[in-house]
């Protein structure tokens, strides 16, 4: 698969296989975005790397519990009100299962945190299409970045005081065997030549 393909046929996998992923795709995976751009070669992204299950689980608590206390507002992004309203009904994983979630992590005060934290990710889906991975961009600890209870659980693995979550991306086998690859009409993204 060429570049072009991967970046094309790339799709957001929501159901998982239990299978984990191998450490060496997984690595190959983080170095992809370590390679991304970023803002005057700063190099700052901080990769977490979440294949424990009890880990998982517990974020999954967490982040129910924090989008449950929450209320709906009118104009609220509406992913972000499915989070609230699926997590006051319960059962909400905010991760689709996934075996593994790569978090990403950047200086709070740096202009380019969100821009370095998402090429990076970028990197990682399209490698990841390449490599018959299923993933999905995860916004939902970014909106939680300043929750107290999500900054204690990433310090416990070394998120550094000046540094918070602003992406994540759920990795694994899709449920159905290769990830959906077929590509999505473009309903957006206008073009004006000049």
């Amino acid at each position: 698969m060429n570049v072009y393909d991967a970046i094309i046929s790339r799709r957001s996998t929501r159901r998982f296989d239990s299978k984990a992923v191998p450490e060496e795709i997984l690595n190959k995976l983080v170095e992809a975005g370590r390679y991304a751009p970023s803002g005057g070669n700063s190099q700052s992204t901080h990769f977490f790397v979440i294949t424990d299950r009890g880990v998982l689980n517990e974020l999954t608590v967490l982040v129910q519990q924090a989008f449950a206390e929450m209320e709906v507002t009118e104009g609220m992004y509406a992913s972000l009100v499915s989070s609230i309203t699926r997590s006051k009904q319960g059962g909400y994983v905010f991760h689709y299962n996934c075996p593994a979630l790569i978090v990403t992590a950047n200086q709070k005060d740096y202009g380019n945190n969100i821009a370095d934290c998402a090429c990076a990710l970028e990197n990682m889906m399209i490698l990841g299409n390449e490599m018959d991975l299923g993933t999905c961009w995860i916004n939902q600890l970014k909106w939680l970045n300043e929750d107290p209870r999500l900054l204690a659980l990433f310090r416990k693995y070394g998120l550094e005081e000046n540094e918070r979550i602003y992406g994540a991306l759920a990795v694994g086998y899709a449920a159905d065997g290769k990830p959906e690859r077929t590509p999505l009409v473009r309903k957006g993204n206008s073009v004006t030549r000049i």
